[in-house]
């Protein structure tokens, strides 16, 4: 089930960002962030009384005259409209009511059933008595808060959370028996072509449903007598020709798709550079704990060598550090060539995920490797490894059982996992390591 979307619009200076900012903080759970991945703080999950929506904060925006202003009002509240199911209109309660609040609330006005107007620097009761200048927009009473002092906010998001619809509850672990598909990159890199060459002839398409994020189809096909489900983002593109505000939509969106997948099969452009756009989808699949394929499609546009590929590899892992244990397929879609191994990787790579390693086989690997390199401290504290199992698949997870886990530096952790890699392979597939504390005297289950 896919999470609310809400987005937060308003002219300037309203606090649109701190209120993002604020609201962001309330979550109870953090994933934690790896070193070399890159974070978009423009869209997050928040949970409130154990409901969970995704925040959009549209940014702010600057204008270089009266006429550019308004349009660029009028095409960040159109965007609001179309993408999101809860609208906060956010509006400056020491200010007062501007022309620019009167611009947009006519915009929003038709669509008021799903717009919750939010009077932000209501720093104390004083300002609340004033509000009634706010009725002139139409929309209803606004709701004062300051998001800078935090006042009032935890009543904002229990009002918040009544214009939820109870069916909107998110289980994280809640996953369906397919595994799931998500094609995803920037635009005009070949992913409907890549989409509509995996849903060919030579595969039984068993249904079509429109899917939970916004414009996109999951479709479930079958390949070799196993069901999969395709999230397909190739026609996440707006239909107007409408520029500010996209990146921010269409970005989210392939979030959400990512955040639904299992497998994230990323599609570049192999006659293009890698873009900021490509880095950002790829570090918010990796700090997900995706699956992960990297496509280089258009492969015949390139003039190749003997040694092109290897290049290409090279420059992906330079720009992605974080993506080495990724397979990379160069393909056509336009040709059809190597099409065919995109789902022989797919299948390989979720026997990848579902692997585990015995718990004796693990420790004489983990002997091995401390004996050559034994974790040590700047302090000179002992560290101390004394076992290790696998806990989990899908990812595959690992927990260290050590005396003193807080003293395993980073880089020992790095070089554990890459040590797993070496030896264990699980291409295609994020591995998750844990470290907990265990006396000496303890018994190995």
């Amino acid at each position: 089930m896919r999470k609310y979307i809400v987005s937060i619009v308003g002219r300037p200076n309203v606090g649109k960002s701190t209120l993002f900012n604020r609201l962001c903080r309330k979550r109870s759970a953090i994933v934690d962030a790896e070193s070399g991945i890159t974070r978009d703080r423009k869209y997050e999950d928040v949970e409130w009384s154990g409901k969970v929506f995704k925040l959009v904060d549209t940014g702010g925006i600057i204008f270089d005259s009266a006429e550019t202003m308004d349009k660029m009002v009028k095409h960040q509240a159109l965007l609001a409209i179309d993408e999101s199911d809860l609208i906060l209109f956010l509006v400056d309660a020491m200010t007062g009511t501007t022309a620019i609040d009167i611009a947009i609330a006519k915009i929003l006005y038709p669509h008021r059933d799903k717009v919750m107007l939010v009077a932000n620097k209501a720093d104390n009761e004083k300002f609340e008595w004033e509000l009634y200048d706010f009725l002139q927009l139409g929309l209803g009473d606004p709701f004062p808060i300051s998001a800078l002092q935090g006042r009032n906010t935890g009543n904002f998001l229990d009002e918040l959370l009544n214009l939820i619809p109870e069916t909107q509850n998110w289980d994280e672990q809640a996953k369906p028996a397919q595994t799931r598909i998500a094609v995803v990159g920037k635009p005009n890199v070949g992913k409907s072509s890549l989409v509509n060459l995996l849903l060919g002839s030579e595969k039984q398409i068993v249904t079509e449903t429109p899917g939970t994020t916004r414009d996109s189809i999951d479709t479930v096909f079958r390949y070799h007598d196993k069901e999969y489900i395709l999230i397909d983002t190739a026609g996440l593109r707006r239909k107007t020709k409408v520029n500010y505000g996209v990146e921010y939509y269409s970005t989210m969106r392939t979030i959400e798709a990512v955040d639904r997948c299992d497998v994230v099969v990323l599609v570049l452009a192999a006659d293009e550079e890698v873009s900021a756009q490509d880095v950002k989808i790829a570090s918010y699949a990796k700090r997900k704990m995706k699956e992960i394929l990297v496509v280089f499609n258009k492969w015949d546009l390139v003039e190749k060598d003997t040694h092109t590929t290897g290049k290409f590899v090279a420059e992906l892992h330079r720009q992605m550090p974080f993506l080495q244990f990724a397979p990379v397929q160069f393909i056509s879609a336009k040709t059809g060539q190597r099409i065919n191994k995109i789902m022989e990787l797919v299948v390989k790579i979720e026997e990848e995920s579902e692997k585990r390693i015995g718990t004796s086989e693990l420790n004489r690997f983990m002997e091995t490797v401390v004996e050559r390199r034994p974790p040590t401290h700047s302090t000179g504290r002992h560290v101390k490894i004394f076992y290790i199992t696998q806990a989990a698949v899908k990812p595959p997870t690992f927990v260290f059982f050590c005396n003193q886990p807080a003293l395993v530096s980073e880089n020992y952790r790095r070089f554990l996992h890459n040590q797993i890699r070496e030896m264990f392979a699980f291409e295609g597939v994020s591995i998750k390591l844990i470290f907990k504390g265990r006396k000496e005297n303890e018994v190995e289950p």
